[in-house]
C-alpha cells in the first residue's frame, strides 16, 4: 500500500512502501519550541525543525499488544538491547556480557513452535500466515526469535530505543524488520550487485597498495594510513552514492588526519604527483603568494564526482583543518548551511535545508568522546538558525587513542554514546565486513534524509600501526596488536569472500593492485616536474581579490549617502500598527528618531544598525549571532522587537526595508566554540555576507580560542582561504565582575602577523584588531569588511562602557560619503603647544579628557588615540609625531589593563622605532598604567576604583 507523505507547509517529498496503514508527515515543532513558535516565525532564517509524525495503532493492534504483552516486551528487548550482542567488533575486545534481555524463556515465552499475532508488534513482509482481510499475521516463536537475531545481533548493531519520537522508533523498526521498508517509489531498496562488490573491492586494494607503497618509498613517514580501517573509503562511497542519487548536489566534509591521504588519492581525485611532491618537501601552493602552507595531513581537495543513475556531478569539499582533530565540524556545519543561505532568502516555505547540501563529519572515536566541541555542535545540530538540515557522522572506531586504551578514554560502553544528548540514533559496524559497512550508511543516509535530524554510524576497526607508523604499539597494548599482527589486511578478507563467490579471480585481484601501483610509480617519476597550483579564487570567491596583490583595495569609501542613512534610521525602529513594543523600549525608539532627525547623538547601537541596513541595501546579507544578540546583552541593540501580548517578533530592518540583503539574528546555544566556528564556516562559503559573532562578555572567547588560533588567524596562510568574520567582544573594566569584560586584547595582537618595522605597502597582515571609540568608528569599520575586494577577520575590542555614553556620540556627517575609518584620531586641541603626547586605545579616553579638562592642561598634554592596533597605523603615528606635536618632550602609552596585558606589548616597540626613526627619540614610551596582574582588573570594586584613580592622575604627574 502506498501513501502519501504530506507536510503542512511545503511540497509533497515522496511516497512510502510497505506500510500497513496510511503515514501522514507534518511540520511540527517540537518540545519547548512547542510553546514559542511565534517567537520566532518571523524572524528571518529560521528554519523549523522537521519531524514526522505516524499514525498511531489501530485500536486491533493496540488489543494484540496488551494480549500478547510479553512477547512484545521481547521484541522491544531486541530492539534495545541486541547491540549489546552484536558482532561488530573484529578484535572481539569490546567487554561484552551474556544479555539475559534477549533470551525469550525471560519473559515466559517457552515453547517454540507457539503461534503469535504479530500485527503492532513486529514489522515484516508478510511472509506468515496472514488472515485474509483481518491485518492478523501469525508468526511462530522460533520465526520471531530467528528473524530478530538476523536483524539486530549481526554485523550491524542498530541503537534507535532511546528516540523519544515515536514516529522515528517506527521508522527504524519497519525498515530493518520488514523486507518491503518505507521508500519512496523511485528509491530502490539497497543492494549490492556484483558492480558494487567490484567497486567495493578496487577502493579496499588501492588503499592498501597506497599505504604500502608509502611505506616502501618513504618509510620514516607518519602518514597515518588506513590499515585496518579501509571500509572507511567504501563507507563514504556508498554514502555519496545514495546522497548524489536522492538529489545532493555539495557534499562538505570534515575530518581528522586518520586516512586523509587514502581518501584523497583513492575517491577524491588528490593528484598523486602532489601528494609525493608535498611529501618531498615541496610545496602545495604556489610559492609566489607568499604563503607557508601546511602539514601533509592536512591536504584538502574539492573534487566532481558522477555516480550511477544521476545526471548530475556531486561535488565533494574536504576541508582543510587543523591538527586540533575535531575543530572543523562546527566550520563545516556553518559552510553547509551557508551554501544554502539563497534558499532562505528567494523559497523561505519550500525550500527545505539538506535537500541539495549535506554534512559529512568523520571522527575519531578518541577525540569523539572527548573533545567538548563534539557535543557543542550537536547541540547547534537542531536549533532553527544552526540547523543544516542534518549531518552524518562516521566515527574511524579504533578502540584505542593515541596509546590509550577505549577503559581509559571515556566512561561510556560506546564513543558514540554522547550523541544520545540529542536523541542521535547510533549504527555499530563491524568494520571487517565492508558489504554491512555500506549498508550501514545506506541506512543512515535513508535516516539523515526522511527526518533531515544528525545521525552516527560507529565503524568499528583496528589500527594495524597504532598512531602513526613509527610507532611501537605493543610497548602499552600487546595483547591487542598480537591479535593484529595475526590478522589478514580487511582487503585481503573481502578479496577471499569475492574469489568463493566467483565474482573475482585471483587474477583479478593482481591485476587492480599492480594496476594501481603502476600508476602511483608513474606519478612519483613526475615530482620534479610538478609545479602546484593555487584554487582560491573560484566559484563565490571569483569576484575577489588575493590581499596581498596591487589590485587589493585598502581602504575602499565606507561613507553613505545622508539621504539613505536617514531611511534606514527610521527603518531600524519602525513599529506596524498593532504590535506591542514593551514599554522601556518606547524611550529607545523615541531617541533613535530624533538622533536621526537632528544628525546628532548617534550611539553605537544607531550606528551598528545604520551599517547593517545600508548594507542590506547594497543587497549585502548580515548575519549575526552570539547569545541574546537579537536584545543585545546589554540591552541596547534591539534588533528584533517582540511582542508583548502575543511574543511575535519582528525585525524592523528586514520588515520596513524590503532589501535585497537580509539581516539574520541568530540568537544561539550557550556555546562559544561551535558557535564561532559555525560563522566562521559561512564566512569561507559567503565573501558577500557580513558574518559576525558577538561574544556575551569579552573574555568569553576563551571558550572559542582553538577557532581563533587554528583558523581565524591562520588559514589564509596555511590554506589560502580567506574570511571576512567579525568578533566582537565586549571589554572594559570595572570592578564589578572584570574578568567578564576584559577580550585580551593582548592575546589578539600576538596572534598577528603585524610587523615591527613599517612595512611595504603590500604587507599582507593575517587579521585586524580595532578598538573603536566612537560609533561612527565603528559604523565604518562594520562597512570596510564588505566594501574591500579582499576579506579579512576583524576583531573589534567592543566600547562596553560607553554604549551610552553621550560624549561618545557620532553625529550623521560622520556617516556621510566621503568619510572613513580613522585608525588614529588625533588630539587638535594643544597642536605645537603640546609637551606630553599620551598615546592610548579605548574607552578610557573619555576619563582622561574628563580629568584633563578638569586640571586645565589642554594646551600641555595631547591625547592620541590609535584605534587599529593591528595593522599597526605606522604612516599616521608618524605623522602626529612629526607634524602635529613638534615640541613635545615625552611621550607615553596609557592603559587601565595590566601591564602584561593590553595593547602595550605590542605598540611599545613600534612607537619606539617611529620615535627613534622620525625624532632621533632614543629613550623609552613611558608605560603608565596597572602594574603587572594575572586578572585584567581586580574583583573587589573598592580597589579597583583606587588603582583607576591612581593611574589615571598618574598620566598627569608633574605638570
Amino acid at each position: 500500500m502506498k501513501a502519501k507523505i504530506t507536510l503542512r507547509r511545503g511540497r509533497v517529498l515522496g511516497v512510502l512502501n510497505g506500510l500497513q496503514k496510511s503515514v501522514r508527515t507534518n511540520v511540527i515543532l517540537r518540545g519547548a519550541l512547542a510553546t514559542r513558535r511565534e517567537y520566532h516565525d518571523k524572524s528571518f532564517g529560521f528554519r523549523k525543525p522537521r519531524e514526522y509524525v505516524f499514525p498511531d495503532y489501530t485500536q486491533s493492534q493496540l488489543d494484540n499488544r496488551v494480549t500478547n504483552s510479553n512477547l512484545l516486551r521481547y521484541v522491544d528487548a531486541m530492539r534495545t538491547h541486541g547491540h549489546r550482542a552484536a558482532h561488530i567488533d573484529p578484535l572481539d575486545l569490546i567487554h561484552r556480557e551474556e544479555v539475559a534481555a534477549l533470551s525469550p524463556e525471560r519473559y515466559g515465552l517457552t515453547n517454540p513452535e507457539q503461534r503469535f499475532n504479530v500485527d503492532g508488534i513486529l514489522w515484516t513482509k508478510r511472509v506468515g500466515e496472514a488472515v485474509e482481510g483481518s491485518g492478523e499475521e501469525w508468526w511462530t516463536l522460533s520465526e520471531i526469535r530467528d528473524h530478530l537475531r538476523r536483524v539486530y545481533v549481526g554485523n550491524i548493531a542498530y541503537e534507535y530505543m532511546h528516540s523519544p519520537s515515536k514516529s522515528e522508533r517506527l521508522w527504524f523498526s519497519h525498515l530493518l524488520e520488514s523486507q518491503s521498508p518505507p521508500l519512496p517509489a523511485d528509491e530502490p531498496p539497497f543492494q549490492i550487485d556484483a558492480d558494487k562488490k567490484k567497486r567495493t573491492h578496487e577502493l579496499l586494494a588501492r588503499s592498501e597498495v597506497l599505504d604500502n607503497f608509502l611505506q616502501v618509498k618513504f618509510p620514516n613517514l607518519k602518514r597515518y594510513g588506513l590499515e585496518g580501517g579501509e571500509s572507511m573509503i567504501p563507507a563514504l562511497d556508498s554514502l555519496f552514492c545514495a546522497a548524489s542519487q536522492a538529489g545532493v548536489q555539495h557534499i562538505m566534509l570534515a575530518m581528522p588526519h586518520r586516512g586523509r591521504l587514502n581518501l584523497l588519492t583513492d575517491l577524491l581525485k588528490y593528484s598523486p604527483v602532489a601528494l609525493f611532491h608535498k611529501i618531498k618537501g615541496g610545496y602545495e601552493i604556489p610559492e609566489e603568494l607568499g604563503a607557508e602552507g601546511d602539514v601533509l595531513s592536512h591536504l584538502f581537495s574539492s573534487p566532481k564526482l558522477r555516480y550511477p543513475g544521476t545526471n548530475h556531478d556531486l561535488k565533494v569539499s574536504l576541508l582543510p583543518n587543523p591538527s586540533h582533530l575535531e575543530a572543523v565540524n562546527p566550520v563545516a556545519l556553518g559552510k553547509t548551511r551557508a551554501k544554502q543561505y539563497a534558499l532562505l532568502k528567494t523559497s523561505p516555505e519550500d525550500c527545505q535545508l539538506g535537500d541539495r547540501v549535506m554534512c559529512v563529519q568523520l571522527h575519531g572515536d578518541a577525540s569523539f568522546a572527548g573533545q567538548g566541541v563534539i557535543m557543542e555542535t550537536f547541540g547547534l545540530s537542531n536549533l532553527p538558525h544552526f540547523t543544516s538540515g542534518g549531518s552524518v557522522h562516521l566515527v574511524v572506531d579504533n578502540n584505542i587513542g593515541y596509546t590509550t586504551p577505549a577503559s581509559n578514554a571515556r566512561s561510556s560502553l560506546y564513543c558514540s554514546d554522547v550523541g544520545k544528548m540529542v536523541n542521535t540514533p547510533i549504527l555499530h559496524v563491524n568494520g571487517d565486513h565492508p558489504e554491512d559497512v555500506a549498508k550501514a550508511m545506506d541506512i543512515a543516509f535513508r535516516y539523515r534524509n526522511y527526518f533531515r535530524k544528525d545521525i552516527i554510524v560507529d565503524l568499528l576497526v583496528y589500527r594495524r600501526w597504532c598512531h602513526n607508523e613509527l610507532d611501537l604499539p605493543s610497548i602499552t597494548s600487546p595483547l591487542m596488536y598480537q591479535q593484529i599482527a595475526a590478522r589478514k589486511s580487511v582487503p585481503a578478507l573481502y578479496e577471499s569472500k569475492l574469489i568463493n563467490e566467483e565474482v573475482l579471480s585471483a587474477q583479478d585481484i593482481v591485476s587492480v593492485r599492480e594496476s594501481y601501483k603502476s600508476h602511483l610509480e608513474t606519478e612519483l617519476a613526475k615530482v620534479d616536474g610538478y609545479f602546484p597550483t593555487a584554487s582560491m579564487l573560484q566559484d563565490q570567491w571569483s569576484g575577489m581579490v588575493w590581499p596581498a596583490s596591487e589590485a587589493a583595495e585598502r581602504d575602499p569609501p565606507t561613507g553613505v549617502k545622508i539621504q539613505v542613512l536617514e531611511k534606514v534610521g527610521k527603518a531600524s525602529v519602525a513599529v506596524p500598527d498593532g504590535f506591542t513594543i514593551h514599554p522601556k523600549l518606547e524611550r529607545h525608539v523615541k531617541n533613535r528618531l530624533k538622533s536621526i532627525e537632528s544628525g546628532t547623538g548617534i550611539d553605537f547601537a544607531t550606528a551598528e544598525a545604520l551599517a547593517f541596513g545600508s548594507l542590506m541595501l547594497e543587497g549585502i546579507d548580515v548575519r549575526i549571532s552570539g547569545q541574546d544578540v537579537g536584545r543585545g546583552t546589554f540591552s541596547h541593540r534591539h534588533a528584533m522587537l517582540v511582542n508583548q501580548e502575543t511574543e511575535g517578533v519582528i525585525v524592523p530592518l528586514n520588515d520596513e526595508l524590503k532589501a535585497d540583503g537580509k539581516l539574520e539574528l541568530a540568537n544561539s546555544s550557550l556555546s562559544e566554540m561551535a558557535v564561532l566556528g559555525f560563522e566562521y564556516g559561512a564566512s569561507w562559503e559567503r565573501p558577500n555576507l557580513l558574518p559576525i559573532w558577538e561574544a556575551q562578555f569579552g573574555d568569553f572567547f576563551n571558550g572559542a580560542q582553538v577557532i581563533i588560533d587554528t583558523f581565524i588567524s591562520s588559514a589564509e596562510t596555511k590554506w589560502l582561504r580567506q574570511s571576512g568574520i567579525v568578533l566582537t567582544l565586549p571589554h572594559g573594566l570595572d570592578g564589578a565582575g572584570p574578568e567578564h569584560s576584559s577580550s585580551r586584547i593582548e592575546r589578539m595582537l600576538q596572534l598577528t602577523n603585524d610587523s615591527y618595522s613599517k612595512p611595504a605597502e603590500s604587507a599582507n597582515i593575517n587579521m585586524h584588531v580595532a578598538y573603536p571609540t566612537t560609533p561612527a568608528q565603528y559604523f565604518h569599520l562594520l562597512r570596510r569588511q564588505i566594501c574591500r575586494n579582499y576579506r579579512k577577520p576583524l576583531v573589534i575590542a567592543g566600547p562596553k562602557g560607553i554604549l551610552r555614553l553621550s560624549s561618545a556620540s557620532s553625529s550623521l556627517a560622520e556617516l556621510a560619503a566621503d568619510t572613513a575609518f580613522k585608525p588614529v584620531i588625533a588630539d587638535l586641541t594643544a597642536g605645537a603647544s603640546a609637551e606630553r603626547v599620551v598615546f592610548l586605545s579605548g574607552k578610557v579616553y573619555y576619563e582622561l579628557l574628563k580629568e584633563r579638562e578638569d586640571r586645565r592642561l589642554s594646551e600641555r598634554v595631547s591625547l592620541v588615540r590609535i584605534e587599529e592596533l593591528a595593522p599597526f597605523p605606522f604612516g599616521h603615528v608618524e605623522h602626529v609625531i612629526s607634524n602635529l606635536y613638534p615640541n613635545a618632550t615625552e611621550y607615553v602609552w596609557f592603559q587601565e589593563e595590566p601591564r602584561n596585558q593590553g595593547g602595550y606589548g605590542h605598540v611599545a616597540p613600534r612607537i619606539e622605532g617611529l620615535l627613534e626613526e622620525v625624532r632621533g627619540w632614543k629613550g623609552k614610551l613611558r608605560y603608565v598604567g596597572r602594574r603587572e596582574s594575572a586578572l585584567p582588573a581586580p574583583g573587589v570594586g573598592k580597589l579597583y576604583r583606587e588603582q583607576q584613580k591612581a593611574i589615571i592622575e598618574a598620566v598627569f604627574e608633574g605638570l
